[in-house]
């Protein structure tokens, strides 16, 4: 497996890679991971990576690059939900002079740029059903056509998405299609959440500590036993990236205290109302109030995840930014960090 300094010199796609025994630890799951990127590699066929945000996709769809064949080639990033509908796909598939007002040049998308070496398609599931079918037709003949051009192009790319929603329901919902869906998915690989591979945190939280202390010339203590048994009990609903920016704060501010409060020691029972059971019970208005603070809780904790940045909880929670303004107000929550609740802002942002 390549060294971090090799993974650090080969950052053409701006994504730091740390070194493979801080990126798969030593969890059984993530070793897992480990052994199949290998085989996966060497294989020239499209990988569908499926995980919660802030998992580390990216992560592993850079590895599958570097240890691939085509490792002298680009790697090809296309962040989906970045990108405005009308414009990815002059984004992903380029134009030619001419071909709308502005275009006063032609200009190779990302698929050309991606040619002998990666495409790498981020959080796939944000892509607009009729782009689908282009990227099917690309995936079926190699060949794609640019905005205003007349001839196709070929283009030899490997193929890797990421999502983190599941995209059979998303199937059953027709918002993304089935014969894409098959693929795209010839090899398959979940990246587990933090919550499930918790014996990686104490590897994590070191690594974290030491690029920061690094970046910002700090010097800091290591973190204490306390903190980190908290951090072992903490269902991190952010993940990696979560832990990340709790050790980067850690390092700026040098106190334990002001991440401390950030991080939930045990996990709270979901619903803990007392139900009558000698009289007449509303099952439906039960399980509503269930409902209601299951999602508070949810969503106040994807909210801390972010830094009370409502627009990337809304894509954690694979719902749409207004869903999300009215779910706050709805529960009860503020419409920021110590803030007020909302009061007419869905106007606003509609």
């Amino acid at each position: 497996m390549a060294t971090f300094a090799a993974a650090s010199a080969s950052a053409r796609s701006g994504t730091r890679i740390p070194p493979d025994s801080v990126v798969f630890g030593r969890s059984h799951e993530m070793q897992s991971i480990q052994q199949r990127i290998v085989k996966i590699a060497a294989a020239d066929v499209p990988v569908l990576i499926q995980g919660e945000s802030g998992t580390g996709k990216e992560i592993i769809a850079n590895l599958i690059h570097r240890y691939s064949p085509r490792e002298s080639g680009p790697f090809v990033k296309v962040n989906c939900p970045a990108i405005p509908g009308t414009l990815l796909e002059s984004e992903l598939f380029g134009y030619e002079k001419g071909a709308f007002t502005g275009a006063n040049e032609s200009k190779p998308g990302r698929v050309e740029m991606a040619h002998r070496g990666t495409l790498f398609l981020d959080e796939i599931s944000e892509l607009e059903y009729g782009l689908q079918s282009k990227l099917l037709q690309l995936l079926q003949d190699g060949q794609f056509c640019r905005i205003g051009g007349q001839d196709d192009k070929k283009v030899e790319a490997r193929l890797v998405c990421t999502t983190n929603r599941n995209l059979e329901q998303e199937i059953d919902k027709s918002t993304f299609r089935r014969d894409l869906f098959y693929r795209i998915n010839v090899i398959s690989l979940r990246i587990p959440a933090l919550r499930e591979r918790l014996t990686d945190v104490p590897i994590l939280v070191n690594y974290f500590l030491e690029i920061y202390g690094e970046k910002y010339n700090c010097r800091v203590k290591p973190v204490s036993s306390k903190l980190m048994e908290q951090f072992q009990r903490h269902h991190w609903p952010g993940n990696v990236r979560e832990l990340e920016n709790l050790m980067r704060r850690y390092v700026i501010l040098g106190s334990e205290d002001a991440i401390a409060h950030e991080v939930v020691s045990k996990r709270p029972d979901v619903w803990n109302s007392d139900i009558p059971v000698d009289g007449i019970v509303s099952l439906k208005k039960i399980t509503q109030q269930a409902t209601r603070e299951i999602e508070r809780k949810v969503i106040l904790r994807v909210l801390q995840a972010n830094n009370w940045n409502r627009k990337r909880t809304a894509r954690a929670l694979s719902i749409s930014y207004r869903a999300l303004l009215y779910k706050i107000r709805d529960v009860g929550l503020p419409a920021a960090r110590g803030g007020p609740l909302i009061e007419g802002e869905f106007e606003a942002d509609a």
